[in-house]
């Protein structure tokens, strides 16, 4: 499969990687990633070239890697430092691919292109993520399913009303306009229902749970896999920080053609410092992605194969507009990339 592969990825949350070695797939490249004695988080190649073990099977020795299975070790630039009884052969012909990783809001950024990193596209989410206002409370899963039908999945939330009707249902959602619209790469999607009552996902926290709200549901997409998701209920006609606001962060990143690792953060404008609240917010992800989101999306890729999407002729609705912007967004990004 082709990749968009001159941007910014998601590797993981920062917070995850600690003085252990992490092996991942990311766009079908095996990476390491780790800390280095100082604490900088680091990315190189995680096949060793010598017979091909995965050196997250290896341990760090005096601040370099060493692989598990014959002792050769790698620095932080790839370079092979050591190959036990046969010195001359480090320096010749033993290295591993390094990439760029930088640190930023919590998220591990990395790219895996050949062309040189553009720091000045960095993502910046330090308005959800780095923002006292609100509350993160974040997590991973590997989903096994294309990145796209995640994209599909999160950039219209249409399937709230059936996959998640037991918490979002709310009579007049498809009465209400769907605005769709693009500036430059950046996709948006939005429904706002006025004048209703709060569907059970945010009635719980409000001191009235029966009086009138304006529902709001919003998501926004920047290449290659960057969400932002604004939900929430707010008195009637008032701004929507003075309701309950739940302001996703949603991150996925190819791992192969038929899987994605998706890293998510809850983020809330209420009851920042209660620990019941962080916990609502790990039982809602379990609830709305590991039983339901994921079991559908993984369904989804087992009845399409390995077939194309675009092969199997879908039946496309209004609905689908914004997913299909990112669909075409995407593959003129990467044909502009092979050019």
């Amino acid at each position: 499969m082709t990749y968009l592969r001159n941007a910014w990825y998601a590797a993981g949350w920062a917070s995850d990687l600690g003085d252990e070695l992490i092996g991942r797939t990311l766009l079908e490249l095996p990476v390491l990633l780790y800390r280095d004695a100082n604490g900088k988080a680091i990315a190189t190649g995680d096949r060793c070239p010598h017979r091909f073990a995965p050196l997250h099977r290896g341990r760090k020795v005096d601040g370099v890697i060493e692989c598990g299975y014959h002792g050769i070790r790698f620095d932080e630039r790839g370079k092979c430092v050591l190959v036990p009884g046969d010195e001359e052969r480090a320096a010749r012909n033993m290295r591993i691919p390094a990439y760029p990783l930088e640190e930023r809001d919590g998220v591990l950024w990395i790219w895996l292109g050949s062309a040189e990193p553009d720091r000045a596209a960095l993502p910046d989410l330090s308005d959800r993520l780095s923002n006292p206002k609100f509350r993160a409370v974040t997590g991973s899963m590997t989903v096994r399913a294309n990145y796209e039908l995640l994209a599909d999945n999160l950039i219209d939330p249409s399937h709230g009303q059936f996959l998640h009707g037991d918490l979002l249902r709310r009579d007049g959602f498809f009465d209400v306009p769907h605005n769709v619209s693009q500036s430059g790469t950046t996709v948006s999607s939005e429904r706002v229902i006025r004048d209703t009552v709060a569907p059970a996902a945010y009635a719980m926290f409000l001191a009235d749970p029966a009086a009138p709200v304006d529902w709001w549901t919003r998501a926004q997409w920047d290449p290659p896999g960057i969400f932002r998701l604004d939900n929430g209920v707010t008195p009637c006609g008032a701004d929507r920080d003075a309701g309950v606001r739940r302001c996703g962060v949603h991150l996925i990143t190819p791992e192969t053609a038929t899987s994605t690792h998706y890293f998510f953060a809850a983020v809330r404008n209420y009851r920042l410092d209660d620990a019941a609240a962080d916990e609502a917010s790990r039982s809602w992800q379990q609830t709305v992605f590991q039983e339901q989101d994921r079991p559908m999306l993984e369904a989804v890729q087992a009845m399409m194969g390995t077939a194309d999407f675009a092969s199997l002729h879908p039946v496309l609705t209004a609905g689908d507009r914004p997913a299909m912007r990112i669909r075409t967004t995407m593959r003129r990004l990467i044909e502009a990339e092979l050019i």
